[in-house]
């Protein structure tokens, strides 16, 4: 086991959980992901000892720990805690030292972070009002089209006649889905339509800038929600080694006193 010190940084989002270890030299160690489900503090203790036995080291060596997210304040081991919005800052910053605009697509809520130079926020927005464009949104979509969560992404490849869904509101989306089945409109053609849909929604939150990054469990799980950005704002896109842990990176970075 190793006797050095670690920084921990624990995410709680309203879908999933997101455990990120860094050592002083700012590697990452070990990290975990499980569904966020009723007890906050449990889920984050079980992540934690997933990272930890990943990491080769053990909870007397956490030299500091900070938590983010929905259920931030439900981590009982946390020291601190920051909000989402400067640790997704803080952990893209880490991978991308540039001024740039963030694109966080998140289970329940989505997020536009725009940084300067030198890491600092100068704007950001949040949709929380509505589901749509949301992992939720995808979720509810499989759903309907009656197709694993894990499909979703090679099926939108496939299409060859992308279906426009015409309603960003998730019901009416669904009513959408279901005109489609019941015309007999291909499946993949369908799910492109979703993807597209999801992507126009959260693109024109606000303006972006000339960097662009996208994080997020939902971007980890489909990307080819990247791809199709960068065909829509005919930029490329930035994307970090583990997007699902851009907020609990930022966390452990705050945790280290960064």
């Amino acid at each position: 086991m190793s006797s050095k010190p670690i920084y921990v940084g624990t995410d709680v989002g309203a879908s999933r959980t997101k455990v990120a270890i860094l050592d002083a030299g700012r590697n990452l160690m070990g990290w975990s992901v499980k569904k966020s489900g009723t007890d906050f503090t449990a889920t984050a203790r079980e992540c934690l000892e997933r990272s930890l036995e990943q990491a080769g080291t053990v909870e007397a060596d956490i030299a500091g720990s900070v938590s983010t997210g929905y259920g931030r304040k439900n981590v009982a081991y946390a020291a601190d805690n920051k909000t989402e919005i400067g640790c997704h800052a803080k952990g893209c910053f880490f991978y991308f030292p540039v001024a740039a605009t963030i694109i966080d697509i998140g289970g329940q809520d989505n997020k536009i972070i725009k940084l300067d130079d030198r890491g600092l926020r100068t704007n950001f927005k949040m949709n929380r009002k509505c589901a749509a464009g949301t992992g939720a949104f995808l979720e509810e979509m499989a759903m309907r089209l009656d197709v694993s969560l894990g499909e979703m992404d090679r099926l939108a490849r496939r299409s060859e006649n992308m279906v426009k869904l015409g309603s960003f509101c998730t019901v009416f989306s669904a009513t959408e889905v279901l005109e489609n089945i019941r015309r007999g409109v291909e499946l993949p053609d369908i799910v492109k339509g979703v993807f597209y849909s999801m992507v126009k929604r959260v693109l024109e939150m606000d303006s972006l800038g000339d960097n662009l990054i996208m994080t997020g469990g939902v971007v980890a799980h489909n990307p080819y929600l990247v791809k199709m950005s960068e065909q829509i704002t005919g930029q490329r896109i930035l994307v970090p080694q583990y997007p699902q842990l851009t907020g609990a990176i930022g966390a452990a970075l705050y945790a280290m006193g960064e």
